[in-house]
């Protein structure tokens, strides 16, 4: 099982490299599925794995000229602030068995159900692969609106350590009015930004096994390479149809286990 957590670790970082995003939300089920971490734990380290290797696909837009820092700070500081809130106060206080009325909920089951169910709305994203259009003349930016965008891309990332890349694209293009390539780039740096931010939250919270998530993160970066060198010579719209497929089949398995099968 842990071969071939290393060898999903690899396909993570190609998906990132090819498409752009989205193999990071598969971080943390190999995780916990292929090498048995606890769904908290799971949730740490693949702040540190998603952040990694998205800063790393943010430097390859970069250099390319697609990455807007002065945007992303603007957008990134709520969900920043969000995120490490949420690691370093939130999580640490919610306890692994929630009472509600007569039914207990194990804390570790519900973030494997909510992730599922983001796994799932992210495959539709995947699937539908809709053109996000925005007027161009239109420089007026909805600041409250993007408060509201930061916060909760920062919950989502804190709680369930996965990057957002689906929910951060359309709202860089409707509210800031980024060019999509632009917006594809400058989304990989936040997520860094916000992934990294909560790992360092969780400072103090957990034993990290540094030499595990270190090996992971180095493999998952050499993927985002190897998927680089392949998206000259693969149709990258075709993949993310084929992945939104792939994610949804692994959302929905994660409910059944988790529901039915405890």
């Amino acid at each position: 099982m842990h071969i071939t957590g290393y060898i999903a670790s690899l396909f993570i970082g190609i998906s990132l490299g090819l498409i752009g995003g989205g193999g990071s939300i598969l971080t943390v089920p190999v995780l916990v599925y292929l090498f048995g971490i606890s769904p908290i734990l799971a949730t740490s380290y693949s702040l540190f794995v998603v952040g990694s290797t998205s800063l790393i696909g943010s430097f390859n837009s970069w250099r390319k000229g697609l990455v807007d820092f002065k945007t992303a700070l603007l957008f990134g500081v709520t969900s920043i602030i969000t995120v490490f809130i949420t690691r370093k106060i939130i999580i640490p206080r919610i306890p692994e068995e929630i009472h509600i009325g007569n039914t207990i909920f194990q804390f570790s089951i519900v973030t494997m159900v909510l992730f599922a169910v983001l796994m799932l709305v992210a495959s539709i994203s995947m699937m539908t692969s809709r053109q996000v259009q925005t007027d161009e003349n239109n420089t007026h930016t909805n600041f409250i609106k993007l408060i509201i965008y930061g916060v909760s891309i920062g919950l989502v990332t804190g709680f369930l350590g996965a990057g957002g890349g689906f929910l951060l694209i359309p709202a860089l293009v409707l509210l800031l009015h980024l060019p999509m390539k632009k917006a594809i780039g400058t989304s990989l740096f936040i997520i860094a930004l916000n992934s990294l931010a909560g790992f360092i939250g969780d400072t103090g919270h957990f034993k990290t096994d540094w030499i595990f998530l270190i090996t992971i993160s180095a493999i998952a970066i050499l993927g985002v390479f190897i998927g680089g060198l392949l998206g000259k010579s693969i149709n990258s719209a075709k993949l993310k149809k084929g992945f939104g497929w792939f994610v949804l089949l692994m959302g929905i398995y994660i409910i059944i286990k988790e529901v039915w099968f405890q």
